[in-house]
């Protein structure tokens, strides 16, 4: 049975979706069955998974709107050799449609049920906002991901957004957990990103991963080609750091030791 993960920021450019694309990627590589569904209008994970998002014949507003099976609406010839569901501007008019539909805070979890034990592990890429896809997200996941760069604005925006979590898990997902904060766009120079850092290990502990997402020219280049750092260059830095990352997720999960604590 797949593990569901959100990856979620209410703030922008965190590389939320770098994190989805390159994570689930590292993730396949170690030959894990990996399903990434883009629930973001803009489509970036779709583009940097290689697949054209207007060319895609179904979208995640197909699933969420249209009840299309999940089997029919996933896309399974990506760059990063994962599944995909893929998004694009169709999911804009998702988000008002759903307004229409009962129990509309589950329908991706239902629409996720059939296809779980098809997979290891589901990344789910939320819009960079609370509305009705995120909310969607949160209640198909068994977990969230926050990526977060260290700087000031981004310490406070993780209380909102922990906050932001704990009241979605209240109404729409009892068991939803943190999975795990993870420190990106990191320059170890920038005294001010080693004192946000610290102060994450100091009121986090656990939940904050080891690994670390340092500035990389690659990571930000490798979306225009449509892939993911590994098949871009797996010999830079950001490449390489999401394989660690990988690495630590699964051996947290071997040792039956997630970095997760009731929200």
């Amino acid at each position: 049975m797949a593990r569901v993960i959100a990856v979620a920021n209410q703030k922008g450019g965190v590389g939320k979706t770098t994190t989805c694309v390159n994570l689930a990627a590292s993730l396949a590589a170690t030959r894990r069955k990996v399903l990434l569904v883009d629930l973001d209008p803009q489509g970036n994970a779709t583009m940097g998974s290689g697949v054209d998002k207007y060319e895609v014949e179904y979208s995640a507003y197909d699933l969420l709107v249209e009840e299309t099976p999940a089997e029919q609406v996933i896309v399974r010839d990506t760059s990063g050799k994962y599944d995909l569901i893929a998004a694009n501007a169709d999911v804009t008019a998702a988000e008002i449609k759903l307004m229409e539909f009962f129990a509309r805070e589950v329908r991706l979890r239902n629409s996720l049920e059939p296809i779980k034990d098809q997979y290891d592990f589901i990344f789910i890429d939320c819009p960079p906002s609370l509305n009705m896809l995120t909310v969607n997200a949160m209640g198909a996941a068994d977990s969230v991901l926050v990526p977060m760069q260290c700087e000031y604005y981004a310490l406070e925006g993780l209380t909102a957004l922990i906050d932001t979590i704990t009241k979605l898990a209240a109404v729409v997902n009892p068991d939803l957990v943190i999975e795990g904060i993870l420190r990106t766009m990191y320059d170890p120079r920038n005294r001010l990103a080693n004192d946000v850092s610290d102060q994450l290990k100091q009121h986090f502990g656990e939940k904050v991963y080891r690994t670390v997402i340092p500035r990389n020219v690659r990571l930000a280049e490798a979306p225009s080609f449509g892939a993911p750092a590994i098949y871009y260059d797996k010999s830079s830095a950001g490449a390489k750091a999401y394989l660690a990352l990988a690495g630590e997720m699964l051996r947290r999960a071997e040792r039956n030791e997630p970095a997760t604590e009731e929200v």
